[in-house]
């Protein structure tokens, strides 16, 4: 089977392979009918203007995801034994990371299987292993599945960039970074601090009680006040708690706070009144209604045929969609009878891109000491509210 898992922050979805399971009988799910909104119709923009290049892949940006999955257009035959791509998501327990990354997969997979033919004509289904908050638990999904190339990169090289915005972009000296004390939100604020000190950037790294609501103390002790650059990166809760920490110290100027989009999400913005945290978003994937990626309206033409607009600008569902578009395409590419662990393997980790929603290019085993990674890419956007997003920095990669 194949499956994905993702840790800490967007774009750590890992493609993992092991044995496809074609047993049992499987049926297409149709489609549900929504109005026929095109790209247009959305309310989020962006503008060039504040930094060059296009977004997403550019002018290589997946804009046919028929031709790209190498499917044959029309239902997947529901008599034929399914294709099962395992899948592993953290949900369901009190700390909120990607709730909408399910979503996201699931979407693909209708999509699949209701008008690119499924995989060699076979429906595609997903069987899921979800873990609530025991690290006992991803130890057993991982044991399911197995070997992992992460496709859109991990949460230690995703976050590298952070180092580089604030040094080349920003021109930063000294940076206040706050988290609240979480498993897998720690290794992302690990990342990150060795990022901006890669970079020459002086850091202050102060973790907090997740059920702490009052978060002026860690902002103080971190000096958010006085520093260049504040880097709130947490979880949603998080999220609604540091906004209304800063407004209160009066920080608020959004060039000078940049975090992770875990808080572009709609329970962030209802905790703050109906929009999201007025900040600066490192985005590892493309960016919803950004009119400088070519790879977005195709994306939006689904969400809104399958009626997940509220749903598609959430960046966790961007990434599952784009991942298990992905996998479609190795496994249609292998054919159904030739689909075995190590091919799978062995064509997601020769894959250099570009990958459906994702960086223009991808380098797996560029570190030799994490080879499943393949991406280190992110792009930088600061939100003006209304859902108007400005492009400050194209694809940067880590500090060197």
């Amino acid at each position: 089977m194949i499956t994905q898992v993702r840790t800490g922050w967007l774009g750590a979805v890992a493609l993992i392979a092991t044995a496809i399971v074609a047993a049992g009988c499987g049926s297409s799910s149709s489609s549900s009918t929504t109005s026929s909104a095109s790209a247009s119709s959305t309310t989020t923009t962006a503008t060039p203007a504040a930094a060059s290049g296009t977004g997403g892949a550019g002018s290589a940006s997946v804009t046919n995801y028929l031709t790209y999955v190498d499917g044959k257009a029309g239902k997947a035959n529901p008599s034929l034994p399914p294709v099962y791509i395992g899948w592993v998501n953290q949900q369901g327990g009190q700390q909120v990371i990607g709730p909408l990354a399910t979503n996201g997969a699931q979407l693909a997979v209708k999509y699949v299987n209701d008008e690119l033919g499924g995989v060699d004509g076979h429906p595609v289904a997903l069987k899921t292993c979800f873990i609530t908050s025991a690290e006992e638990e991803g130890t057993t999904c991982g044991q399911q599945f197995l070997n992992a190339v992460i496709l859109f990169g991990d949460v230690t090289h995703v976050l590298g960039p952070f180092g580089t915005y604030a040094s080349q972009v920003l021109h930063a000296k000294t940076a206040a970074l706050i988290y609240p004390d979480i498993a897998g939100i720690t290794d992302g604020a690990a990342a990150i601090d060795a990022s901006l000190k890669a970079a020459g950037v002086k850091v202050k790294s102060v973790a907090y009680d997740p059920n702490e609501t009052d978060l002026i103390g860690p902002l103080t002790s971190a000096g958010a006040t006085s520093a260049d650059l504040v880097i709130p990166y947490t979880e949603a809760a998080g999220c609604v708690n540091l906004a209304k920490g800063l407004k209160q110290l009066g920080i608020t100027d959004a060039k000078k706070i940049l975090s992770a989009p875990l808080c572009l999400n709609s329970q962030v913005a209802a905790g703050l009144g109906g929009d999201y945290p007025i900040w600066t978003y490192a985005i590892a994937s493309s960016l919803y209604g950004d009119p400088t990626d070519p790879g977005m309206p195709p994306y939006m033409k689904v969400t809104a045929q399958y009626g997940q607009t509220a749903e598609a600008p959430d960046p966790w569902n961007i990434v599952s969609f784009g991942q298990l578009l992905t996998t479609v395409r190795f496994l249609n590419q292998l054919g159904y009878g030739h689909i075995t662990p190590s091919a799978v393997l062995a064509k997601a980790k020769a894959f250099t891109g570009p990958v459906a929603l994702g960086a223009p290019s991808l380098d797996c085993g560029k570190y030799p000491s994490a080879p499943a990674v393949c991406n280190d890419r992110t792009q930088f956007f600061l939100y003006k509210g209304k859902h108007v997003f400005v492009k400050s920095a194209g694809w940067l990669q880590p500090p060197s």
